[in-house]
C-alpha cells in the first residue's frame, strides 16, 4: 500500500468507512471496518491525518485515535456537504471528509476533553431540566384554567396554585389527585434544578474565564459559563467579528456587483448561547431606558436611533467580542474604561 497522507472517516454506532489518499492525492484506501477492526487498523497505522464529521461520539474517537499518534481534525457537518458527490452513501462521505479536510481554508472544530464534554453535559441537562419545568408548569395552569382556577404570571405562583386545589373540595376527588401528581413530579424538577445550579455555580468559581466574563454587563454567570464551555479554544477565531459571527450575532452578507446588501443575524451557531446572551442584553437595555445601571453613551445613542430588540442584538454582538478579547489575552473586564471609551467614541 501506498503511503496514507490523509485518511476521511465516516461514523455509525458500528460501522466506520475510510477513504484514504497518497501524496499524489490518488485514493488508496477504500475500507469498511466494525468497531473493533477499526481502532486495531489505525493502532498499527503509521501517524496521519483523519478528517471526521463534528458529530456525536466524534471527540471520543478523535482521543482515541490521538493516542495511537493520529492527527484528527473535526469538521462540522455543513462544511463536509459540498464536497460530497451525487448518490449519498457511507463511500461517497468518507471521501468528501478526505476532500474537506485537505482544503488550505477549511475550519475545524477543537477536539474537548473529557472534562469539558462533561461540563457542556452539565449545562444541556440544565437547559433540559428547566424546559421540562416550563412544559410541567403551562400544564398545571392549563388544567387548573379548565375548571375556573387562573393564577398570575410566574414560576413562584405554580406551588400556591396547588396548595390551593389540594384544598378545594368542590373540585373532583379524581382531579384533586392529578394535580397532586403533577405536583410531585414539579417539587422533583425544582429539587433536581436546585442541585444542578449549584454545581453550575461552582464550576463557574472554580474557572477564571468565567468569572472573569460574569463581569461583562449583559452576560452573567449563566452567558459566562455557556461562553467559556462551547469556545474550548478562543484562538481558533482570527478576530471577536469571526467569534461573533460563529455564534450567529452578524449580518447576512447577500452583496453582489459591487453592492453590499446586509440582511438579518445570520443564527448560525449555538442556539442557546446565542439567545442568552441577548437575553442579558435585553436586560441592560431595560435598565438604561428606566434610567438606571450606568448604561455606556454608546448604547444611549444606539437606543435614540434603533429598536430597542435591534439594540440588544447589536450590544450582544459588541459583548461577545469583549469576551473573545478577555478569553484571548487573559485581561479582566474593566467597566470605567470601557465607559471612557464609549463616551470618546
Amino acid at each position: 500500500m501506498e503511503q496514507i497522507i490523509r485518511i476521511g472517516m465516516d461514523t455509525s454506532k458500528h460501522i466506520f468507512q475510510l477513504h484514504g489518499v497518497d501524496a499524489a492525492e490518488r485514493p488508496v484506501l477504500r475500507k469498511k471496518l466494525g468497531r473493533r477492526q477499526m481502532v486495531e487498523f489505525f493502532a498499527k497505522l503509521p501517524p496521519t491525518v483523519v478528517g471526521m464529521e463534528a458529530c456525536g461520539a466524534s471527540h471520543y474517537w478523535a482521543r482515541v485515535l490521538g493516542e495511537f499518534g493520529h492527527q484528527v481534525k473535526l469538521i462540522a457537518p455543513q462544511h463536509v456537504k459540498p464536497y460530497v458527490g451525487r448518490n449519498k452513501n457511507d463511500s461517497r462521505d468518507a471521501e468528501g471528509l478526505c476532500e474537506a479536510t485537505g482544503r488550505p481554508t477549511m475550519r475545524f472544530v477543537p477536539v474537548k476533553t473529557p472534562e469539558q464534554q462533561a461540563a457542556l453535559m452539565l449545562a444541556g441537562i440544565r437547559e433540559q431540566t428547566i424546559t421540562r419545568r416550563t412544559q410541567l408548569s403551562n400544564a398545571i395552569r392549563g388544567y387548573a384554567a379548565e375548571f375556573g382556577i387562573t393564577v398570575a404570571k410566574g414560576l413562584d405562583k405554580i406551588e400556591p396554585l396547588l396548595a390551593q386545589i389540594a384544598q378545594d373540595q368542590s373540585l373532583p376527588a379524581l382531579t384533586r389527585k392529578m394535580f397532586a401528581m403533577q405536583g410531585c413530579q414539579y417539587a422533583q424538577l425544582q429539587a433536581e434544578l436546585t442541585v444542578i445550579e449549584a454545581r453550575l455555580r461552582a464550576w463557574h468559581r472554580d474557572n477564571a474565564d468565567s468569572r472573569r466574563l460574569a463581569r461583562i454587563r449583559g452576560i452573567g454567570q449563566v452567558g459566562a459559563t455557556g461562553l467559556v464551555m462551547k469556545t474550548p479554544d478562543p484562538h481558533a477565531f482570527s478576530s471577536g467579528r469571526h467569534f461573533a459571527a460563529w455564534i450567529g450575532l452578524t449580518p447576512k452578507d447577500h452583496s453582489s456587483g459591487g453592492k453590499t446588501r446586509l440582511g438579518k443575524i445570520t443564527r448560525a451557531g449555538d442556539e442557546r448561547l446565542r439567545s442568552v446572551l441577548v437575553a442579558g442584553a435585553t436586560a441592560v437595555i431595560q435598565q438604561a431606558r428606566r434610567g438606571r445601571g450606568n448604561p455606556s453613551p454608546w448604547l444611549l445613542e444606539l437606543l435614540k436611533r434603533k429598536p430597542p430588540k435591534l439594540a440588544a442584538v447589536a450590544l450582544a454582538n459588541k459583548n461577545a467580542r469583549i469576551a473573545w478579547k478577555l478569553m484571548v489575552t487573559g485581561e479582566h473586564y474593566d467597566d470605567a474604561r470601557m465607559l471612557g471609551a464609549s463616551a470618546a467614541a
